[in-house]
């Protein structure tokens, strides 16, 4: 168990509920969740999430920490927004989701294998060395994010997709080596290192 999840817990010992309203994002809204269902049955994947939101807004309020915590459910959102247009209470369910899945993130109990959860974080480490994203890096760590075998299987299957994209100029190998980047990447770097900063003492406040 990591150091900032033994914080909470000894915390939040007895209550749940109120460990997600202090620490995830639109985490004040769970409690006002009637449990009627529409986002459930508005989502694109609902039959392929563990726990449908309404399902983890009661597991919340029940204490079930560890289940919802250590859940991939939240980590299936497509940020489609249905759920929001539709909620009769106009729950911001999009937003509580991506926060569950980042608190969890935060505190080490993300599932290791979830898809999403690994092409995210090679997505933002992809992005954040720049400022822009390197499509031709990000493809590659892509096609190797579940190992070596797995990763050059893929790279044969789509080989002739990368001949011609190189044969009409749409994809330049040397972009693996180089690529494009802000003006400013130092800037950045900056500006990313005080909002880490500011969000580690939000962190230890709450």
């Amino acid at each position: 168990m990591g150091d900032m999840n033994v914080v909470k817990v000894e915390a939040y010992r007895n209550s749940f509920l109120k460990e997600v309203e202090a620490n995830v994002e639109g985490g004040q809204w769970v409690k006002m969740c009637m449990q009627c269902g529409v986002c459930s049955g508005s989502c694109p994947l609902g039959s392929a999430w563990d726990h449908p939101p309404q399902e983890l807004f009661m597991m919340i309020r029940a204490g079930k920490r560890e289940e919802v915590l250590t859940s991939s459910s939240m980590w299936m959102c497509t940020s489609c927004y249905n759920c929001i247009v539709r909620c009769p209470r106009d729950l911001p369910i999009t937003h509580i989701m991506h926060g569950l899945a980042h608190y969890a993130e935060r505190l080490g109990l993300a599932p290791k294998n979830q898809p999403t959860r690994k092409f995210a974080k090679l997505f933002w480490n992809n992005l954040v060395k720049k400022g822009r994203v390197n499509e031709l890096k990000l493809g590659v760590a892509l096609y190797f994010m579940n190992g070596l075998v797995e990763g050059i299987k893929t790279a044969l299957k789509m080989a002739p997709l990368g001949l011609n994209m190189l044969k009409t100029k749409r994809m330049n190998p040397l972009e693996y080596v180089g690529g494009h980047g802000i003006k400013d990447a130092a800037g950045l770097q900056a500006i990313l290192k005080k909002a880490r900063a500011i969000e580690l003492a939000k962190a230890k406040k709450a």
